[in-house]
């Protein structure tokens, strides 16, 4: 690896020309004031950035050191003081989020760009570093037991209705993945071709019952119910995404179609003709998936049918630990391979698969937009290191899906004797 060091230049690009003024008061003068970079820091910065693939980025450090890999990088990254240096190398996935979110790390430039440029350099080299593996032994996804499971989607989902109906789309409240059937479609539009996509694989039609697990905010389920004649119970353990899906149901005059249950989706009661769960696996651990698919099995009836629609990756994996700590506690994206353990023990049979990861990028790049847009009422509610935390996740999100870190998965499926079933998949597109 050449290493080009250009020892106290400020950066010559515009965005990075921004340094001298950024939002966190940093100015020439006090970067001046601090202690000067020495060769122990600029090493530190080599073997850091040769763990990560060597990216085409430029490292910025506290006294204006500039240290980079390539003679044109991409993005800029600065760093404000030397311990921020020693946390990144320590463990720059966990870390990194938290020093951005404080303001000790900044990204001068486009931040979904630079992650994408880090994502991209780490795929090409993980497969012959050990550190990969070391990081990943560091962390583990929090339990998703039945009380641990009510922790975790608590500290997410319970932030405020409030808040998510800042960024989400305006008809449906849909915090999952929406479906782009053409590229110009808005947000709403997209979200409300993604309920008719799922009804349309599960076949749907007047009179069927349904059981939800994970409901989000109900959307899904009030849609069953008012287009496709349906009548669904939902299951879901967040309180606030209940008060609102319930309100809603009786708004529209759903309530005697829908019924919002605030409880676990290990205690299901009944049988249906259809299963359906958007979003709700990541939540649910690899370690649980042989229990959800016996409970799939007690409620699904003979000729049921059934549809899972997840985040995942093409090889087992760990989530981004940051994102695993502050913003997911305990969710973990499963590959196809671990789905199956939902499915292969009661011999339900796979019928359809489509992987959705471009239409997850193009949703996050809307719910972005529409949270910069809001990020000045995100911040009198929370603060600074919220915003700033979310931006990250949504950006790391965008270039997670871009980069295929992460794919998203809908998985259609039904019992092994069932042959009531489309000859093409026609109906899909009608």
């Amino acid at each position: 690896m050449e290493l080009k060091l250009r020892s106290q230049e400020r950066p010559t690009t515009d965005t990075a020309r921004q340094y001298q003024t950024n939002a966190l008061g940093i100015t020439q003068a006090n970067i001046k004031s601090r202690a000067r970079a020495t060769a122990f820091d600029q090493w530190m910065v080599r073997k850091m950035l040769s763990a990560i693939g060597d990216p085409a980025i430029c490292i910025v450090l506290w006294d204006g050191t500039e240290l980079t890999t390539s003679s044109a990088p991409t993005s800029v990254l600065t760093i404000h003081d030397r311990q921020a240096l020693l946390m990144l190398l320590l463990d720059p996935e966990y870390y990194f989020g938290d020093l951005y979110s404080s303001g000790r790390v900044e990204v001068l430039g486009d931040s979904t760009e630079f992650l994408e440029t880090v994502y991209l350099a780490i795929q090409k080299c993980a497969s012959k570093s050990g550190w990969h593996k070391l990081m990943a032994w560091r962390h583990h996804p929090r339990t998703n037991t039945l009380r641990g499971s009510h922790g975790n989607v608590t500290h997410h989902y319970d932030l405020s209705n409030d808040f998510y109906k800042l960024w989400l789309d305006n008809e449906v409240m849909q915090y999952t993945c929406a479906y782009f059937p053409q590229e110009d479609l808005s947000l709403e539009q997209a979200q409300l071709a993604k309920l008719h996509h799922v009804c349309r694989k599960l076949q749907l039609k007047p009179g069927d019952t349904v059981v939800e697990a994970g409901c989000g905010w109900g959307g899904l389920a009030r849609f069953m119910a008012k287009h496709y004649g349906a009548k669904v119970k939902a299951y879901n353990i967040s309180h606030e995404q209940l008060v609102f899906a319930r309100s809603k149901a009786l708004e529209q005059g759903l309530a005697d179609q829908v019924e919002y249950l605030e409880d676990d989706y290990r205690n299901m009661q009944g049988t249906y003709d259809v299963f359906v769960s958007v979003g709700m696996l990541e939540h649910v651990g690899v370690q649980h998936f042989r229990r959800l698919g016996d409970v799939v099995d007690r409620v699904l009836k003979d000729d049921g049918r059934g549809l899972v629609h997840s985040i995942g990756r093409n090889s087992p994996g760990l989530m981004n630990s940051w994102i695993e700590k502050r913003i997911f506690p305990g969710a973990y994206p499963p590959s196809l391979q671990e789905m199956m353990d939902i499915f292969e023990p009661h011999d339900f049979s796979v019928q359809d698969v489509e992987n959705l990861r471009l239409h997850y990028s193009k949703t996050l790049e809307y719910w972005l937009e529409n949270f910069e847009k809001h990020s000045d009422s995100i911040r009198y509610q929370f603060d600074e290191a919220f915003v700033r935390a979310w931006r990250l996740y949504l950006a790391g999100s965008i270039a997670a899906f871009n980069t295929g870190e992460l794919q998203l998965f809908q998985v259609v499926f039904n019992r092994a004797l069932s042959n009531d079933l489309p000859w093409s998949r026609s109906h899909l597109y009608q």
